[in-house]
């Protein structure tokens, strides 16, 4: 297994579980305690986690693991759900991306969709991300905009006031959100409240709002409020939802799709 790919799995393991312990760690991975000392300590110099006397800890609740180690969680979810999203957008719609990988995933399952091959522009994309700017951008027939800003490291977004400036200029057919949480209660929300701010912009510019989130975020509270239950128009989400939670969606006016 190569550094990457074990501090990937590493990082996945500390997420779900809260903690982990060398021996632990190792067994899980089929390494040698002395190579997870050895990622552990690096991590730490990252600030990716906190070390501990015999193994490491996250950084606490509002912890967030950055977008290049979170790709293959729940995958074929993901997939899944971006290929629902994308059918909901209309050929030569403008359609406003937030960061994420399950928006990365809307982003690349349109990129592929036959009926948006051509056209003047066949979709025009607007975003805060930089990583799906870049993949879009060879698309010809895809008009992107990016909204300009400061890049966030963890999220690839782009955030502050200089997105605030272009947002504030034009309006949308349709926001795809991507998100830390999903509550009927507490609304969309993110980790960080500069990101969480862009992503309402996005909203208040659309006619209508997707959410796009695998059934882990649902019924989860985050630090960053985005936007609430009331102004989302449809949540896509996969088949492992909690049926009582997708009701409470539904009677809250939230159309859901389960995939």
């Amino acid at each position: 297994m190569s550094r990457d790919a074990r501090w990937k799995a590493l990082l996945e393991l500390l997420v779900e579980r809260g903690r982990l312990e060398v021996d632990e760690a190792a067994a899980e991975l089929a390494v040698s305690a002395a190579t997870i000392r050895r990622d552990f300590d690096q991590l730490a110099e990252q600030q990716m986690l906190v070390r501990t006397r015999g193994g490491a800890v996250v950084h606490g609740v509002s912890y967030e693991l950055p977008l290049r180690y979170k790709t293959a969680r729940r995958a074929s979810e993901k997939q899944r759900i971006a290929k629902a999203v994308a059918e909901l957008v209309a050929p030569g719609e403008a359609v406003g991306l937030t960061g994420g990988t399950t928006t990365t995933e809307v982003a690349r399952a349109l990129a592929v969709r036959g009926d948006l091959a051509t056209g003047s522009p066949a979709l025009t994309v607007v975003t805060n991300a930089l990583n799906i700017a870049n993949e879009l951008a060879v698309r010809p027939q895809f008009k992107i905009v990016v909204t300009g800003g400061v890049a966030r490291a963890q999220s690839y977004e782009l955030i502050g006031p200089l997105a605030d400036g272009v947002l504030s200029q034009i309006t949308l057919d349709v926001a795809v959100l991507g998100l830390v949480g999903f509550d009927v209660t507490h609304g969309a929300a993110a980790h960080d409240e500069a990101e969480a701010a862009i992503n309402r912009l996005l909203c208040e510019r659309a006619e209508r709002v997707v959410v796009a989130a695998d059934s882990s975020k649902l019924g989860r509270r985050a630090f960053a409020r985005i936007c609430g239950a009331e102004l989302v128009d449809t949540l896509v989400t996969d088949a492992a939802a909690d049926q009582e939670t997708v009701r409470r969606f539904e009677e809250a006016g939230v159309r859901v799709l389960t995939v």
